[in-house]
């Protein structure tokens, strides 16, 4: 049997290639593109089996390659799930009334829930010869993350505190080319990579499985040692109060998950530094 094919259509590298690996790894056949247009191109000479579309995305947005193939007709026959930025209602809506079959919302979903859907619409994919290639992309984000144990200097890393694996790896990806970077999944991790040495700017998620965020950042802002650190809240928390709480703690800023992609908190990061 061929392996079935799935084209991602996704400006942001990182992302898709890390879509990409874990879909290889599932058996798939795997091809991407960086814009709507080529994507279009791509699937009426191609024929794949399944395409994950991004909606942001330069030349022509995904919107615009819903309507080519809703006009066309070829989307009647062609699961498509959409990557969302937002995730807003009217999005979703819009999209699903154009004919797609399922929807992602970008920097909330991890890769075994895309592989889950992706199997929901075309099956799974062909077997591997490999028993652990079904970890590839798991792998892939941890084999770079700086793990050792000895302390760090005072000022010169990025302290990111995430537990979503996946977010963190796509954070770690990019911020890593330009910056060293440590990674905690837990407050208590973070306070002991802290106690190591000082980081230049610490970002952190509110909802930990240890040490809420609230908390982390309070105790900060309180210490003489580390209330100078700039810190920069990401979290899925979205209410006013929430950003209020932070802000008032002494937060640099406040970014809600599913209103960025990842290359816009790099950037909001980065701005925190100069």
């Amino acid at each position: 049997m061929p392996q079935k094919y799935i084209l991602i259509i996704e400006d942001e590298k990182t992302l898709a290639s890390l879509l990409k690996e874990k879909l290889i790894g599932a058996g798939y056949r795997v091809e991407e593109v960086r814009n709507g247009r080529e994507g279009l191109i791509k699937i009426n000479e191609e024929k794949p089996d399944l395409v994950l579309l991004d909606i942001l995305m330069p030349e022509m947005d995904g919107f615009g390659v819903l309507e080519n193939l809703s006009e066309s007709g070829v989307i009647k026959t062609l699961p498509i799930i959409i990557i969302s930025n937002s995730g807003q209602p009217v999005e979703i809506d819009r999209a699903l009334s154009l004919g797609v079959k399922d929807y992602l919302i970008k920097v909330e979903f991890t890769p075994q829930e895309v592989l889950e859907k992706v199997e929901n619409q075309i099956g799974k994919g062909a077997q591997v010869n490999s028993p652990d290639s079904q970890n590839i992309n798991e792998n892939s984000l941890n084999k770079e993350k700086i793990s050792n144990d000895k302390a760090v200097e005072d000022g010169s890393y990025i302290l990111l505190v995430e537990d979503d694996k996946f977010l963190s790896g796509l954070l770690y990806k990019k911020m890593s080319q330009e910056f060293k970077v440590e990674v905690a999944s837990s407050g208590a991790e973070a306070f002991n990579k802290i106690k190591d040495g000082l980081p230049r700017l610490v970002l952190l998620d509110l909802m930990l499985p240890d040490i809420d965020g609230f908390k982390i950042l309070d105790t900060l802002k309180n210490d003489e040692r580390t209330k100078g650190i700039p810190v920069l809240i990401l979290s899925n928390l979205g209410q006013k109060e929430d950003q209020d709480r932070c802000m008032n703690l002494g937060a640099a800023g406040y970014m809600v998950k599913a209103h960025f992609t990842p290359q816009e908190i790099v950037d909001k990061a980065k701005s925190l530094l100069k």
